[in-house]
C-alpha cells in the first residue's frame, strides 16, 4: 500500500510544486529523492508487513513478497532512468515538474496492476498508466511525428481499453458467483461456459495490445518512434515489464485451472510475436526503430512464462523485466546523445568514447542473450519453464532460432561502433559527463552480476 498512496502523493507534490520551482533541474533531484524514500518505504512493507497506511481495500489489492519484489525491480530501475536521463528530461519542454508528476502517477498504476485482485482494479490500474504515457508521447508539440504518434497511440489505446470492458462485463456475466475478483471466475475444471471464453479472448486481445504482441503490435514502431526518445526508454521498459506482470497474474489467477484450453492461443501468440518482431527488426536503419522492433521481439521471450504458468516462468518473468529494463534504459540513455539515430551514426564510437561503446556492447550483448549477461539467465529461465512444461517444444527451438537472429541486428551497431570509421563526432559531447559513465558502468555491471548471481534477485521473491 505504501507504495501506490507514497506515488500517487509524490505525483501531486511534484505537479504543485511546478508553479513554483523555476529552476529545469530541481524537479529531477526532487523526483529522486522522493523516488528513493519511496523505494525504502516499500522495503518495509516487503520485509515486514508494515504498511504506513491503513486502509481497508476490500481484498481488491493482495501484496505479498512475489509482487512487492517486482514493485521494488521496476523502482529501482525507474532511479536508474532518473538518474541517466534527467537531464534529457528537462530538454523535452517548459514543463519538467509536470514530465515527472506525470512519471510518478505511471508508478502509481504499475504499483496497481502488480497488485489487482479484482477486474476493476486491473481496469483502473491499466488507465492510470495509459493515460500519462499519451501525454509523455505527445510532449514534444514542435514534433508533429510526436503529435502523430500521441494520436495513435491514445486511439489505439482507448480501442483497447473498450475491448477489455467488454470482456470483463462478460466475465462478470459469466462467472457463477457474479464477482469481479478474479479467483472467482472460474470454479473447478469443468469446460469454460461460452460468455467466460468469450471475455478471456477480449481480455486476451486487450492486454497483447498493451504489450504489443504481435499481430496487436503495429502501433508499437510509430508510437515509439515518434515520442521522444527519453519517454520511448520508460515506455519500452518499465511499462512493458509491469504490463506483462499483470497479464501473467490476470490469466494465472483468473484461468490457471482452464490452462490447457487456451495454451494454444499463447503459442500462436508468442510465436508470431519472435517471428513478426526479430525480422521486421533485420531490416531497420533507424537503431531507434529497431529497438522498438527488438522491444516487440523481447514480448516473445515474456510470453513464456504466461505460457508455462509456473514458479519459473515467474522467478524469469520478474529476472527478465530487471534484465530487459537495465540493458534498454542503458543504450537508450546513449542513443540520446548521439547525433544520429541510424546505424551509421554509431560509427567509430570507441575511438571517441570507449565507455559508452563498452558499455552498449554490454547492453545489446545481454538483449541477445550472451551468456555471463542478465538478458542470457532470463531467457534461460523462461525457455527451462517452457520445457518443464511439456507441451509444444518445437516452440523452444524456434525461439532460440529467433534469439540466432536477433543477434544479426544487434551485433550491426557492435560492428559499427568498433570497425567502422566515424566522420565526425558521434556524440554530443557537451552532454557526457563523468557522473553519466559511472552510472553505465555501474548499470552495465548491474547486468553481469545478475547473469553470474541471478539468485541475488529471485531468492527475495520467496522471502
Amino acid at each position: 500500500m505504501n507504495a501506490i498512496i507514497l506515488t500517487a502523493t509524490w505525483g501531486v507534490v511534484m505537479m504543485l510544486g511546478g508553479a513554483f520551482i523555476k529552476s529545469k533541474s530541481t524537479p529531477k533531484y526532487l523526483a529522486i529523492t522522493g523516488l528513493v524514500l519511496i523505494i525504502i518505504a516499500n522495503c518495509i512493507q516487503m520485509n515486514n508487513g508494515a504498511s504506513f497506511f491503513t486502509v481497508d481495500v476490500k481484498n481488491m489489492l493482495v501484496f505479498d513478497s512475489f509482487n512487492l519484489t517486482f514493485i521494488n525491480v521496476v523502482f529501482g530501475c525507474t532511479l536508474l532512468y532518473f538518474l541517466l536521463n534527467g537531464r534529457d528530461i528537462e530538454k523535452v519542454g517548459e514543463h519538467v515538474s509536470e514530465y515527472f508528476a506525470l512519471l510518478f502517477f505511471i508508478l502509481c498504476g504499475i504499483a496497481i496492476i502488480s497488485t489487482f485482485n479484482s477486474l476493476l482494479m486491473l481496469f483502473i490500474g491499466i488507465e492510470i498508466v495509459s493515460i500519462p504515457l499519451y501525454i509523455l508521447t505527445g510532449s514534444d508539440k514542435r514534433n508533429l511525428k510526436s503529435n502523430e504518434a500521441a494520436l495513435k497511440y491514445f486511439l489505439m489505446g482507448a480501442f483497447s481499453t473498450g475491448i477489455m470492458l467488454l470482456g470483463i462485463a462478460m466475465l462478470y456475466g459469466g462467472s457463477a458467483t457474479g464477482s469481479f475478483f478474479i479467483e472467482n471466475i472460474i470454479s473447478g475444471n469443468a469446460p469454460m461456459p461460452p460468455l467466460i471464453a468469450a471475455g478471456l479472448v477480449l481480455l486476451l486481445v486487450s492486454m497483447s495490445f498493451k504489450v504489443s504482441a504481435a499481430p496487436f503490435h503495429f502501433w508499437t514502431p510509430d508510437v515509439y518512434d515518434g515520442a521522444p526518445t527519453v519517454f520511448t526508454s520508460f515506455m519500452a521498459t518499465i511499462v512493458k515489464a509491469a504490463a506483462f506482470y499483470a497479464f501473467v497474474r490476470l490469466f494465472e489467477n483468473a484461468f490457471g485451472s482452464m490452462h490447457e484450453q487456451w495454451q494454444t492461443l499463447i503459442v500462436i501468440l508468442t510465436a508470431a510475436t519472435l517471428l513478426v518482431g526479430n525480422l521486421t527488426a533485420v531490416f531497420q536503419q533507424s537503431v531507434k526503430r529497431m529497438l522498438a522492433y527488438s522491444s516487440i521481439a523481447q514480448a516473445g521471450f515474456m510470453l513464456f512464462a504466461l505460457f508455462a504458468l509456473s514458479n519459473m516462468a515467474k522467478e524469469g518473468l520478474v529476472l527478465y523485466a530487471a534484465a530487459y529494463s537495465l540493458a534498454s534504459i542503458g543504450i537508450f540513455a546513449i542513443l540520446v546523445r548521439i547525433r544520429d539515430y541510424t546505424i551509421d551514426g554509431f560509427n567509430g564510437l570507441a575511438k571517441q568514447q570507449p565507455v559508452l561503446a563498452i558499455t552498449a556492447t554490454i547492453f545489446l550483448l545481454s538483449l541477445t542473450g550472451i551468456p555471463l549477461t542478465a538478458g542470457f539467465q532470463s531467457k534461460f529461465y523462461m525457455l527451462m519453464a517452457a520445457v518443464q512444461n511439456g507441451h509444444h517444444t518445437w516452440l523452444v527451438i524456434f525461439a532460440v532460432l529467433c534469439a540466432a537472429i536477433s543477434a544479426y541486428y544487434y551485433f550491426r551497431v557492435i560492428q559499427a561502433m568498433f570497425f567502422k570509421e566515424s566522420t565526425g563526432d558521434a556524440v554530443l559531447a557537451e552532454d557526457i559527463t563523468p557522473a553519466f559513465k559511472i552510472l553505465l558502468v555501474i548499470t552495465a555491471a548491474a547486468i553481469i552480476i545478475l547473469g553470474l548471481f541471478p539468485s541475488l534477485l529471485t531468492d527475495w521473491l520467496h522471502f
